[in-house]
């Protein structure tokens, strides 16, 4: 498969910087693109059967250039909400549960449907943030999906509505999305949507607010650009595209926001045009199980320490050693994820414990010499080492 170039920087302007141009190399072509609930129904709930054709088509017409599709799509609670003839969307987390299962086989059998007429097979994917949380599952997940694009199947993604509440609450699709992109080591992110991009101000308010065509590094300046909710019949909005983005860029992942009504919006995208938000991704990416560790694996304890051992984890880039560790929050088991915070409680780094919760307690403040003497047993010299820590710097992975 040959390279292709994304050359999406001619012109653009820079946030605080000046114009450049840059190209971005896609190796494998292997793009994933999340469609939301707002560009797949009508105000009504029912599906938009012109706009999942489009889309379709347009997604076809990629796998036939030899690109590597993944949908993650939204859209069964639309779907299950136009077929059970509801015209608000529920509030009511066990409605919004039973909607979801009538609608996701609907939304499945009209993408497959659609794509058969295009000659391309499809598979079905439900995922909850579970499967990420767990170590075999994320790498079974990311085995799964390679597979399936090598006998060249478009698999189409969907939160598992049904079981994953966090979803029905917050509207994880986009960060469902993000994560996928994660796990498949894929080469772009497009989060089609009912807005062109991310703006200086929210546009519904504010007519003369203006299209951000280029974000370099997602500050709490662009956080704050994010508003609340989207319509509706989605659960999402800009901030849970901002944090797929932060979770996106970190993977070494571009990533672009644009109005998934646009004619031919992905093939404008590939084609260099200026069309949406694009998101640069960072130079020093996360690789591996480091991946997992700072987004795949949501922490359950806390490690506090003094300042010797935060200054040894963030500017010495050593391990975490049982005499730096001031106290222990939670119950959790050795290989848990863990977040590190320092003496004022701010988080500064996640690792996966070496010990258990009730050992470091035992062991914390205590010299490497002494952990045998006090358990019994030393399995490691240190509490979290190196190789299983993540630097955390202003609620996002540092630089390390």
């Amino acid at each position: 498969m040959g390279i292709n170039y994304l050359r999406v920087f001619n012109g653009f302007k820079r946030m605080g910087n000046m114009t450049g141009t840059r190209a971005l190399e896609l190796k494998r072509n292997r793009i994933v693109v999340k469609v939301g609930t707002s560009t797949l129904t009508h105000p009504t709930g029912k599906l938009d059967l012109r706009q999942m054709e489009k889309l379709v088509r347009e997604l076809a017409n990629l796998a036939n250039q030899g690109k590597e599709i993944i949908l993650v799509s939204s859209g069964s609670v639309g779907a299950g909400m136009g077929r059970l003839g509801f015209g608000k969307r529920p509030r009511n987390l066990r409605e919004k549960q039973a909607i979801a299962a009538v609608g996701q086989g609907i939304l499945l059998h009209m993408y497959e449907k659609i794509f058969a007429e295009y000659g391309l097979i499809v598979a079905q994917i439900l995922l909850t943030r579970d499967d990420f949380a767990d170590r075999r599952r994320y790498l079974n997940i990311s085995h799964t999906f390679s597979q399936l694009l090598e006998y060249g199947v478009l698999p189409i993604v969907n939160e598992n509505d049904t079981t994953a509440v966090d979803e029905l609450k917050f509207g994880d699709n986009d960060r469902l999305a993000a994560l996928v992109a994660g796990a498949i080591d894929a080469d772009l992110l497009v989060l089609l949507t009912d807005i062109k991009g991310l703006y200086d101000a929210h546009p519904k308010l504010h007519p003369d607010a203006k299209m951000i065509s280029l974000i370099e590094e997602i500050t709490p300046q662009v956080e704050a650009l994010a508003g609340g909710a989207g319509s509706d019949l989605g659960t999402g909005g800009m901030n849970t595209k901002i944090q797929a983005a932060k979770i996106c860029t970190n993977y070494g992942v571009p990533m672009v926001i644009a109005d998934g009504t646009e004619k031919e919006v992905l093939h404008q995208i590939l084609d260099g045009k200026q069309v949406g938000t694009l998101f640069l991704p960072r130079e020093e990416k996360l690789c591996g199980r480091k991946k997992w560790l700072a987004y795949g694996s949501p922490p359950v304890g806390k490690i506090k320490i003094d300042e010797g051992a935060a200054n040894a984890l963030v500017k010495e880039g050593k391990s975490l050693l049982p005499i730096g560790i001031i106290n222990i929050t939670g119950s959790f088991e050795a290989g848990a994820t863990v977040s590190v915070v320092d003496s004022r409680e701010v988080e500064i780094a996640r690792g996966i414990a070496n010990y258990n919760a009730i050992e470091l307690d035992k062991i914390k403040g205590k010299k490497t010499k002494e952990i045998e003497s006090i358990l019994g047993h030393k399995d490691y010299d240190e509490a979290i080492q190196r190789d299983n820590l993540v630097l955390w710097e202003n609620g996002r992975v540092g630089r390390s």
